[in-house]
């Protein structure tokens, strides 16, 4: 039943009095768009949003994605006065202070109920695409009677502008997420001022356009959104709702004005606001009625939540389901383990990218939780397999994305799926177009959660496409990212493992570079995963040790090739393989030593920039890489012409040791 008129107006206001008076002890903040939006979210909470304050993970609620995120005290004071255990009052009034989880922006590793990091704009509603994505697959694999929910965005004029709206949206539309509904603040209101500064596009007919449904109202009125919202459910196609808002509603002298969007109000103004609205409780108070009011909802979502638990108790898919969602990293080493071994036994001479195709091979026959995707690349980046049929429209039940050339919105989509839970999602396009999904993998580390970038043609070593589809910066640029494993495997064997090991870690994304040429094997031992502690002598010196050659990818071969000319020169030389520097940081210091021991000349080996490479061969080494762009010829041709070859290293080795 919807809410009594004459409650409604305090519960909003409620919202709007949190989110002013939080903002103003701040000091900093956006007070506009919670205030504005009050309305909308108190009829979508109260009325249509399925959620559990006591079992904020519950697999069957709906998912809540502020994709606006600057105004974070919306969702601070939904999830307080709902009755979910955080935030509590005194995180409010700490809003943006060190400690509280009440963030600028909302965080997902802060706050339970925070389905995910918001506040690069455009990337909640595209994360948003994902969640709707995973819905639909379990959905297709367990029906309704255990997964059936929908995914709410509440986004801003900005979120329709960014570029990676464009691709999310497009995706969304050709595969009918239906389940997927998008509240607009069409409050005409950016920072700049007026929309009319920068924009004159007709945003409903570009949603149409791409196979949305898209309906308006009046955000100040519940019936009116009630309206529209009953339309969006009953549609068959994703839905935009378009909610004509004022910024900053209820401050009196301000609301509707660019003043209202990133800044405190001001006590004068806030003032105004409390008898404009009828808002007579102190700050950081909610009269005894109204939280009644507001906790009474979270009762509703308990009862649903109960329901739901009962499903699960007698269905016959219970113990298929809860596996579908466990965890999966201490599998992934097991599965491998024949693939391994006949790898050792007969180890092959192909690409890194040829080698991930087949250590995907196991993985995706007995992990049924992988969905995986390229941007239009499949057949380069080798990432579909013989268990991973098409994810469609017609056919949700697949486990592969024709993700299109939106290598953003597949990235951003994939954080989607990994937040939603019982997918783990992989993805493939060139290492080089890295660049455009750089911030989305951002957030993969920032969010602690697992997604796997098949960043493919990792270096000069795809030969004739030339400089511009030629990585030099991107390899070491993506170690940057805190929290986050860039593996560049060396050979079949490494690429397995390093698949084994990217699976392991549940808070940790990661990109395996791969490369487009063949590789030589340089390993013929498969037991222990040489490869998890990121850095690992590959061969010893058997002259007097003079030298330590650490090289990465494709380059290790190199380095061995290196390693043999010096040692029949009488010069010892140890060859260490470093598939993955931020597991090698994280050995102790006695391993790390022993690898790369005082005393003696080191020398880095890999075709990208070599800045980050003194970290472990020191102001005294040498590091061989490519501090400019590349070229275009075949593979062989640019590695000997760039100096990556024995006869192009030894001499400059020799140098150093002054001989």
């Amino acid at each position: 039943m919807p809410i009594d008129p004459a409650r409604f107006g305090p519960m909003a206001n409620a919202i709007r009095a949190l989110s002013m008076d939080a903002v103003q002890a701040a000091n900093i903040g956006h007070p506009g768009m919670p205030m504005g939006m009050a309305d909308v979210a108190t009829v979508l909470w109260s009325d249509f949003l399925k959620f559990d304050p006591a079992d904020p993970h519950w697999p069957d609620r709906d998912r809540f994605v502020l994709s606006a995120g600057h105004g974070s005290m919306l969702i601070y004071a939904l999830l307080n006065l709902t009755g979910f255990a955080r935030p509590t009052m005194d995180d409010i009034r700490n809003f943006r202070q060190l400690g509280s989880p009440c963030a600028g922006h909302p965080e997902n590793f802060l706050l339970d109920a925070v389905e995910a990091t918001t506040g690069p704009l455009g990337q909640g509603l595209a994360m948003a695409v994902g969640m709707a994505i995973a819905e639909r697959h379990l959905n297709a694999l367990y029906g309704d009677e255990l997964v059936d929910h929908r995914t709410w965005v509440v986004a801003g004029d900005g979120c329709l502008m960014e570029g990676v709206n464009h691709e999310a949206i497009g995706l969304a539309g050709h595969l009918g997420l239906g389940n997927l509904i998008v509240l607009w603040d069409d409050n005409d209101v950016t920072i700049d001022g007026h929309t009319d500064l920068s924009t004159s596009e007709d945003i409903p007919a570009r949603y149409r356009a791409t196979g949305w449904h898209t309906v308006a109202c009046d955000g100040h009125d519940p019936d009116d959104i009630r309206r529209a919202l009953d339309e969006a459910v009953a549609d068959p196609r994703p839905s935009l709702v378009a909610c004509k808002t004022v910024i900053g509603k209820g401050a009196p002298n301000k609301q509707g004005t660019s003043a209202v969007h990133g800044n405190p109000l001001g006590a004068d103004e806030i003032a105004a606001a409390r008898e404009y609205l009828g808002w007579e409780a102190p700050a950081f108070e909610v009269p005894e009625p109204i939280l009644s009011d507001w906790r009474a909802l979270g009762a509703k979502g308990a009862e649903a939540n109960r329901s739901w638990q009962a499903r699960l108790a007698a269905s016959s898919h219970k113990a298929e389901f809860e596996a579908h969602l466990s965890e999966i990293g201490p599998q992934a080493g097991p599965v491998l383990a024949d693939h391994l071994a006949a790898l050792a036994k007969d180890p092959p001479k192909v690409a890194s990218r040829k080698a991930s195709e087949m250590a995907l091979g196991p993985l995706t026959e007995q992990l049924p939780q992988l969905i995986g995707g390229s941007a239009d690349l499949t057949g380069s980046n080798n990432t579909k397999t013989s268990s991973t049929k098409p994810l469609t429209k017609n056919d949700y039940s697949g486990r592969y994305l024709y993700y299109g050339i939106r290598e953003f919105g597949m990235s951003a989509a994939m954080n989607g799926m990994a937040l939603h839970g019982g997918v783990v999602p992989y993805g493939g396009t060139f290492l080089i177009f890295s660049d455009y999904a750089r911030n989305a993998i951002r957030l993969s580390a920032l969010q602690q959660v697992r997604v796997v970038y098949v960043l493919t043609h990792d270096s000069i070593g795809l030969g004739e496409d030339g400089p511009t589809h030629q990585p030099v910066e991107q390899v070491m640029s993506l170690r940057l990212i805190p929290n986050l494993n860039v593996f560049r495997p060396a050979d079949a064997i490494e690429t397995a493992e390093c698949w084994a090991l990217a699976l392991e870690t549940p808070k940790t994304p990661s990109v395996l570079a791969l490369s487009r040429q063949n590789l030589p094997p340089v390993r013929s031992d498969a037991g222990e995963n040489r490869s998890a502690r990121g850095a690992y002598r590959l061969k010893a010196a058997e002259a007097p040790r003079k030298v330590v050659l650490v090289a990465t990818g494709s380059e290790v071969a190199v380095a061995l090739a290196t390693a043999a000319q010096l040692e029949a020169e009488g010069v010892g030389a140890d060859v260490v393989s470093m598939p993955c520097m931020e597991l090698f940081a994280a050995q102790d210091a006695a391993y790390r030593s022993d690898l790369l021991p005082a005393g003696v000349l080191k020398v880095s080996i890999e075709a990208g920039v070599t800045q980050g490479w003194e970290r472990y061969v020191g102001q005294d080494g040498l590091t061989i890489g490519l501090d400019r762009f590349g070229a275009s010829a075949p593979a062989e041709v640019l590695f000997k012409h760039f100096g990556f070859s024995a006869e192009g290293i030894v001499p400059k080795i020799k140098a150093a040791l002054g001989s």
